[in-house]
């Protein structure tokens, strides 16, 4: 009977053993940080942004795959923008529908954006948003090469030039936007306005001399982001030569230089020589020990 009390005692606490376990497994999910953003393009449709990270060892670290529901101004179906996962990077985005259109384009001053997470087996369920008041920017130039900008945000049906936003005016390049001077951005006047005298004129353009001009407002605590391009003939005209079937450094090996060709075969010949040289004097001495002996 002891012995039975013992095993059943033991089978107890052994069940408790992995109850605790797993109930701990479970309670011990990790955070994630949702960061949530709006931007508009062209003063068009409005497009939200997501960054998702986590704290690994202290630090922040991105998270791929995190399965994200987009939501405007209320998380409920009718206010859906789109479902969404994270990229490598964390990041993950998605345009404004059309059904939703109506909702955004109404006298609403302010909008919200939201991201709901779920939650899995790795982390918890959390959401995030971030209100925005509705902004646009007008990009315009002036015949002396002067590029002006005017920020507004929506006041009730109206539209109201805003004071002390900062503005890039910038030129649009493969490698990221080149400021229009030296002064990197400037800030809205009591218009709404800012303006810079444009100083790239030996910037390369496409074949009529075309560049293309950007003002934006970026990570604005009212406004979010928000961009606008012009395209204006400031640049110098630039027609692209293609070398494909001429001589370069960077052709094909049939193409190379000649002197190049020539250097490269040269030391080929040399090399050759030499090795030829040394077996021939190898053969020499293996034949005259051959005939000493």
């Amino acid at each position: 009977m002891k012995i039975t009390n013992k095993i059943f005692a033991l089978l107890l606490i052994t069940g408790s053993l992995i109850f605790t376990g797993k109930g701990y497994a479970q309670t011990a999910k990790a955070d994630l940080s949702i960061n949530v953003s709006g931007a508009l393009f062209n003063n068009n449709i409005p497009r939200v942004n997501v960054k998702v990270k986590t704290k690994v060892d202290g630090r922040f670290q991105n998270v791929a795959n995190v399965a994200l529901a987009l939501y405007l101004d209320k998380d409920s179906a009718g206010y859906l923008i789109g479902r969404v996962f994270t990229n490598a990077d964390g990041e993950a985005a998605a345009y404004l529908p059309p059904s939703l259109k109506q909702k955004w384009g109404n006298n609403t001053t302010k909008h919200t954006f939201i991201a709901v997470f779920k939650g899995d087996k790795k982390f918890e369920a959390t959401k995030s948003d971030v209100t925005v008041t509705r902004g646009k920017i007008e990009l315009s130039v002036s015949a002396d090469k002067k590029v002006m900008a005017t920020v507004y945000s929506r006041a009730d049906t109206s539209w109201t030039p805003l004071k002390g936003v900062d503005v890039k005016l910038a030129i649009v390049r493969l490698g990221g936007d080149l400021p229009v001077n030296e002064t990197p951005s400037f800030t809205t006047d009591s218009t709404g306005q800012v303006s810079a005298d444009f100083k790239r004129d030996s910037i390369p353009g496409d074949a009529k001399g075309n560049i293309t001009l950007i003002a934006k407002v970026e990570d604005n605590d009212q406004l979010g982001n928000l961009s606008v391009v012009k395209v204006v003939a400031w640049g110098a005209k630039y027609t692209p030569v293609s070398n494909f079937d001429k001589r370069s450094l960077y052709a094909t090996r049939g193409k190379a230089p000649a002197w190049l060709q020539l250097l490269a075969y040269s030391i080929m010949f040399t090399v050759w020589v030499i090795l030829a040289y040394l077996v021939f004097n190898i053969i020499k001495i293996k034949r005259s020990a051959a005939n000493t002996v």
